[in-house]
């Protein structure tokens, strides 16, 4: 249901975060916001 995908896209954000590979500018990274969207779904669809 609702939240459960709520639970695997907070997972996935911070699994993400976690990694340190993708990070947009605010975070002290250089990756655009497309970049983390992706990397997030990619994420989500490897749980």
């Amino acid at each position: 249901g609702k939240k459960e995908m709520s639970n695997k896209i907070e997972d996935a954000v911070a699994a993400v975060i976690a990694e340190g590979k993708v990070r947009t500018y605010d975070m002290g990274g250089t990756s655009t916001t497309t970049e983390m969207a992706d990397a997030i779904c990619e994420k989500i669809k490897g749980m």
